[in-house]
């Protein structure tokens, strides 16, 4: 795997402290706080170490309660709420400097087969023929520095609005389209898959809720913080093989803006539900 992703599958690679308790690291980059998909995604993780290997992930719902310190390890508590014949439910808090900064309630079920339909796939062009992050964005080079220039673990290819004829195919009204895989091959272990996804579903959704408005997160001019996600996952995928972000945003109002997504496979099959609120407070001038 390159170094970037390599690093991401450490960081998600959680350290066994005692009975349902894990500690999770930062990476070293320069951040104000922790990222929120990488706690999502090692909560995750938490979460599924306690779980037999005879069942999925299916569901996940979480809060953001405190910034993270990048600092600092991060302990994951994990609750064994429930296990059933068909579904198993944990719990989990992540803490820092002995609160909590963040909580989730994961539910994990056997295979079964039943009614199957699902939302169409807007139509969006091969990701071979959209820019890559470095290429869009060539002309924030100077003005983003190293971040700009650091690897990144995920291929992030954002789609141009003109050429996304994806606004009579969401609800809400179509609003961005992203595609996205892990930068290598990852190994065939679908927890790891289904967590490098849950770490990239943080990466765009909230930006989304500022599209109607005119406004890029990168601007400056909107302070934003995810309150809570959860995500549905409904189909087998790749984290490594192209999938297609469909986001939208029904609503902004009150400081808070909501997003929210379908994460499609090349083929077409609707893998993944995503919904986030967050805080999108403009900053006065």
């Amino acid at each position: 795997m390159p170094k970037a992703l390599d690093a991401l599958v450490e960081l998600l690679d959680l350290e066994p402290i005692e009975v349902n308790i894990f500690r999770g690291l930062s990476p070293d980059e320069n951040r104000q706080r922790v990222f929120g998909g990488q706690v999502a995604g090692q909560a995750l993780v938490a979460a599924a170490r306690t779980v037999g290997d005879d069942r999925a992930v299916h569901s996940l719902h979480a809060y953001f309660l405190r910034p993270g310190d990048p600092t600092v390890p991060i302990l994951y508590e994990v609750d064994r709420a429930r296990d059933g014949r068909s579904f198993t439910t944990r719990r989990v808090v992540a803490i820092q400097h002995g609160r909590p900064i963040f909580n989730l309630s994961a539910s994990f079920q056997v295979a079964e087969t039943g009614f199957d339909h699902q939302a169409p796939m807007p139509p969006a062009p091969p990701p071979e023929s959209v820019p890559t992050f470095t290429e869009r964005f060539a002309d924030r080079a100077e003005e983003w520095g190293d971040w700009f220039h650091r690897p990144r673990p995920i291929d992030m290819r954002y789609v141009d609005d003109e050429d996304a004829d994806a606004v009579a195919s969401m609800p809400g009204g179509g609003r961005r389209l992203v595609w996205f895989r892990a930068d290598g091959e990852l190994p065939d272990d679908p927890l790891l898959h289904a967590c490098v996804v849950t770490y990239a579903s943080d990466m765009t959704l909230l930006d989304t809720t500022l599209v109607p408005h005119g406004l890029r997160a990168q601007e400056g001019r909107v302070m934003m913080a995810s309150l809570d996600h959860a995500m549905w996952f409904h189909r087998p995928f790749r984290a490594d093989e192209w999938l297609l972000y469909a986001q939208g945003t029904p609503s902004a109002s009150g400081g808070r803006g909501l997003g929210w997504g379908g994460i499609f496979t090349r083929d077409g099959a609707l893998a993944v539900s995503v919904v986030q609120e967050g805080l999108i407070r403009p900053i006065p001038e």
